[in-house]
C-alpha cells in the first residue's frame, strides 16, 4: 500500500505544480488554452501512437480485456441511462445528466499511463494504451450520443459521427495498432520526433490536468457531483475488476484494467459539455473532486484488487 502511495506522489506532485501555475503570475493565461489544444491534438495523439506502434502484445488477453473493458463501459453507461427517469424526477436536467454520465464513464488517461508507467514499467505502459484503444471509441460513441441527445445543443447523426471520425485520439490509436498489426515502420527520425513529443505528453499533461482543476468547486460539491465521484472512483472499478475476473485475467493485466477504472474522469469532457450543451460548470467541479479524492482512492482500489487476485 505504502510502494503504491508513494510511486502515485510524483504524479499528483506535478498536479498540484498546474494548480499552482494556472494561479500564479509566472505564466501568461493565455497560455493554457494553447497547450491544452496543443496536448489534445498533438503530444497525447504521438503517445498513443508511438506507444500502441511499437508494443508487443504477445501473452496479452486481448480478447478477454476487449470484453471485461467494453463490457464493463457499456454496462455503466446503460446503467445510467436506465436511471435517467429517477434523476429526472430528482430535478435533474438534461444537461446535468450528460455531465453525470461523462464524469462516470470516461478516464484520465494523462494520469492512467504516468501511474502505470511508473509502477509496472513499459508493459504498464502498453497495457494501459491497449486498455485505452479498446475503449475509446465506445466511449466516445456513448457520451457523444448522450450528448447529442441530452444538451441543449445541435442534434443529428451528421455531427454525432463527425465528432467520432475526427476524434485525434481514436485516430492515433487507430493508426498504431494498424501499424503495429501490418509491420509498417516509418522512417527513424520521424519515428524518433514522434517519440520525443510521446515523452513530453506525460508530465506536461499531468501539468495541464491541474492547470484545469477548479479548487473552490471542490470546497461545496453538489449532490450530482458526489453521486459522479462514486460512481467513477468506486462502482466502476468493481465493475472492471469483477468482469475480468470472471473472465481469467490476472497479474500486472488486471492490476492496469484497476487503475484504468480507478482514475477519474478525463479534461476533455469538460471542452465537449461546452460545445455540445452540457453542464460545463459541473463537469469541472466533478473533475476536480474526483481528481483530489482519486489520490486516495487509487492505492485502495490497487490494492484491494491486488488482495483479491492473490486469494
Amino acid at each position: 500500500m505504502t510502494v503504491i502511495f508513494e510511486s502515485i506522489l510524483p504524479i499528483f506532485v506535478l498536479v498540484l505544480l498546474g494548480v499552482w501555475l494556472r494561479r500564479s503570475k509566472l505564466i501568461d493565461q493565455g497560455l493554457w488554452i494553447g497547450l491544452e489544444q496543443f496536448g489534445y491534438y498533438i503530444l497525447f495523439p504521438a503517445l498513443l501512437f508511438s506507444t500502441l506502434a511499437e508494443a508487443d502484445f504477445t501473452g496479452i488477453k486481448a480478447d478477454a480485456t476487449a470484453i471485461a473493458t467494453i463490457g464493463s463501459v457499456t454496462a455503466m453507461s446503460a446503467a445510467l441511462l436506465l436511471s435517467w427517469p429517477l434523476l429526472r424526477s430528482h430535478q435533474i436536467s438534461g444537461a446535468t445528466f450528460t455531465s453525470i454520465f461523462q464524469t462516470a464513464t470516461r478516464w484520465n488517461a494523462f494520469i492512467a499511463l504516468a501511474i502505470a508507467q511508473k509502477l509496472y514499467g513499459e508493459i504498464g505502459l502498453s497495457l494501459t494504451a491497449l486498455v485505452m484503444t479498446l475503449i475509446i471509441i465506445p466511449i466516445n460513441f456513448y457520451n457523444v450520443g448522450v450528448l447529442v441527445w441530452f444538451g441543449g445543443g445541435g442534434r443529428g447523426l451528421g455531427l454525432f459521427f463527425l465528432k467520432i471520425i475526427t476524434n485525434p485520439l481514436i485516430i492515433s490509436s487507430a493508426l498504431g495498432i494498424l501499424f503495429n498489426i501490418v509491420g509498417i515502420e516509418l522512417y527513424g527520425p520521424v519515428m524518433t520526433a514522434i517519440g520525443m513529443l510521446a515523452t513530453a505528453s506525460l508530465s506536461l499533461g499531468l501539468i495541464m490536468v491541474g492547470a484545469g482543476l477548479k479548487i473552490a468547486d471542490a470546497l461545496r460539491p453538489s449532490g450530482a457531483a458526489i453521486l459522479a465521484v462514486a460512481l467513477k472512483l468506486i462502482v466502476m472499478p468493481a465493475f472492471m475488476v469483477g468482469a475480468s475476473l470472471l473472465l481469467g485475467i490476472r497479474g500486472d493485466a488486471l492490476l492496469v484494467i484497476a487503475l484504468g477504472a480507478a482514475v477519474p474522469t478525463a479534461m476533455n469532457g469538460y471542452l465537449l459539455a461546452k460545445q455540445m450543451g452540457g453542464d460545463a460548470e459541473l463537469y469541472a467541479a466533478v473533475a476536480t473532486v474526483q481528481t483530489v479524492v482519486s489520490f486516495f482512492t487509487i492505492p485502495l482500489v490497487l490494492a484491494a484488487t491486488g488482495y483479491v487476485a492473490a486469494g
